[in-house]
């Protein structure tokens, strides 16, 4: 073998070590990195990731899937942020429940929950939300979860129950979960802390069902027949949304003049 050759051979033979080496730092950082995502995006990381599909966008197209304008069957996969400016829309979430979002609200999909972080959902079926200070556990309901500007947290349960856990950074605070029934509102500071807990009056309903959350919407809610039986029995007098109609199928008959 001429010299040149052997050179290049004993430079290969050297240099694989190395190449070795590098791939498996890179390889530990990455598992590293994935494994520190895993444990930000929520506390229950065996479980899968949140998905969701836009069902329904009203008021123009100002919906956004990670800043990219999305539209309607579009998916949106943890970790990734749908916010809306000036219009509002519906979500399909893989556990089968919907979520409306109203204007000028921004959530995020995570593992187990999604996280609120500024504007209202309606969450009907059994879909657990998150805020900054708290967790919601749900079976299937009914609720409205809303967050100001400033992290205070607002949630109406408008049938079934919600077990609300304080957080501090996205952990547990050791504090004891609080039970939010079908007809009443609590009130969080952003630090986790019980403002108030009240029951929500015929008005409050009748502003909620009435208010765009569920004004104009036409893509049904998974949970209604539970929310329509909740109030017929326990808040007479408030008026449901009406379901939008099935269309009507034409038919082309034969002419025969």
């Amino acid at each position: 073998m001429p010299p040149s050759a052997l050179s290049r051979s004993a430079l290969s033979r050297s240099a694989r070590p190395c190449v070795e080496r590098t791939t498996a730092v890179r390889a530990a950082g990455l598992t590293a990195t994935l494994t520190l995502m895993a444990g930000l995006l929520s506390p229950w990381a065996a479980q899968a990731a949140e998905t969701a599909t836009v069902r329904e966008i009203l008021d123009g197209n100002e919906l956004f899937i990670n800043e990219r304008q999305a539209k309607v069957n579009d998916r949106a996969v943890a970790p990734q942020g749908i916010n809306t400016l000036n219009s509002r829309a519906q979500l399909s979430f893989a556990s089968g429940a919907a979520g409306r979002l109203n204007r000028f609200s921004e959530l995020r999909l995570g593992t187990g929950c999604f996280l609120l972080a500024k504007g209202e959902v309606l969450v009907s079926g059994k879909q657990s939300g998150c805020t900054r200070s708290s967790r919601l556990s749900v079976r299937g309901t009914n609720y409205v979860l809303t967050v100001d500007e400033q992290g205070v947290s607002e949630l109406s349960v408008l049938e079934g129950s919600v077990e609300v856990e304080p957080l501090k950074d996205g952990q547990s605070t050791g504090q004891p979960t609080t039970t939010v029934n079908a007809g009443e509102r609590l009130r969080l500071s952003a630090a986790g802390v019980v403002l108030t807990l009240l029951r929500l009056s015929s008005g409050d309903y009748s502003s909620i069902l009435g208010g765009p959350l569920f004004e104009g919407f036409r893509a049904p809610l998974p949970a209604f027949g539970s929310l329509e039986s909740y109030i017929r029995s326990s808040v007479p007098g408030v008026s449901l949304p009406s379901l939008p109609a099935a269309p009507v199928p034409s038919f082309g008959f034969p002419r025969f003049f």
